[in-house]
């Protein structure tokens, strides 16, 4: 298997603070473009982390092979 590249950010705002979330672009090394989905989580500090640590497990069940 090749070796992979998990692409992530993070930020914390004050919710009020927050208009929109957008995509983030990547430029390949072959001039390609992909998009990464950006996501948001809201709540205290322990439900972020906690629906935070979810996504990250429900994440890599989508790519059982690697």
């Amino acid at each position: 298997m090749a070796k992979l590249a998990l692409i992530y950010g993070m930020r914390l705002l004050p919710e009020e603070d927050l208009s929109e979330v957008k995509d983030a672009t990547v430029v390949l090394k072959n001039g390609r473009t992909a998009r990464v989905t950006m996501h948001l989580i809201e709540g205290t500090k322990e439900e972020i982390e906690a629906t935070f640590h979810e996504s990250v497990a429900a994440f890599f069940e989508m790519y059982p092979e690697i």
